[in-house]
């Protein structure tokens, strides 16, 4: 199910709602349907193959840890990718094309996810691949483990786009930090789960004062909005 019209409707009015009723709304989009679908699955396999050994827990670690930097370079590499000409063809991948729509309009519920037809070849990679390189009790180890971590950047990135008042500090950091991306400077704060990479890379000013208001926020190919 799409999120529907009323709901929208609500993200764009801003009206306040709690932690639990974004949840439900975000628990009907199609992208967290197939990615519970998939890792209740893995998850299922592992615990019913057992074979549990400290390169499970490895693995799981690695990938936590390597996370925010994969995170920050496909925002950079991949979402903020500028169209190429070759000859009469122009590479422009469908999710770049989606991700300018959703810095034109961050409001927009619909644009907040992964597109869909993304999506399902995604998560059949990230469950796939590791098969190619580990046994197979590490390998479901590791597909859980990269599925789970998509499902809750999506769920992240929906939160912080959704009229849900922080709280925490923690959570109310990455939300800060990901609207300074979209209404103060694109070339800056690209994390979402969180902003390790951003600190240890350069891309997190310690003064948002010290960065120009950038006149292509919201127009990420360079025209100004």
């Amino acid at each position: 199910m799409i999120i529907s019209t009323q709901d929208t409707e609500l993200y764009k009015k801003r009206v306040h709602i709690s932690q639990g009723k974004a949840f439900l709304i975000f628990i009907k989009h199609p992208n967290a349907i197939l990615l519970l679908i998939v890792s209740i699955t893995c998850l299922a396999l592992r615990f019913n193959l057992g074979q549990f050994s400290s390169r499970d827990i490895a693995i799981v670690v690695i990938a936590c840890v390597l996370q925010p930097f994969a995170e920050w370079l496909i925002h950079i590499l991949v979402l903020h990718f500028k169209p190429k000409h070759l000859g009469p063809i122009t590479i422009d991948p469908l999710v770049a094309k989606m991700h300018r729509a959703h810095h034109m309009d961050p409001k927009n519920m619909k644009l907040v996810f992964v597109p869909f037809a993304v999506m399902v070849p995604l998560a059949g990679a990230l469950a796939g691949l590791p098969f190619i390189i580990l046994p197979i009790p590490q390998a479901i180890t590791l597909a859980s483990t990269q599925v789970l971590i998509v499902l809750y950047y999506e769920w992240i990135h929906f939160l912080i786009h959704s009229s849900y008042k922080p709280r925490h500090f923690i959570y109310r950091s990455i939300w800060r930090s990901h609207r300074l991306h979209h209404y103060r400077n694109e070339r800056y704060w690209f994390g979402v789960v969180t902003n390790v990479a951003d600190h240890l890379l350069g891309t997190f000013p310690k003064n948002k004062k010290s960065v120009e208001l950038s006149p292509t926020a919201r127009s990420i190919l360079g025209t100004e909005s």
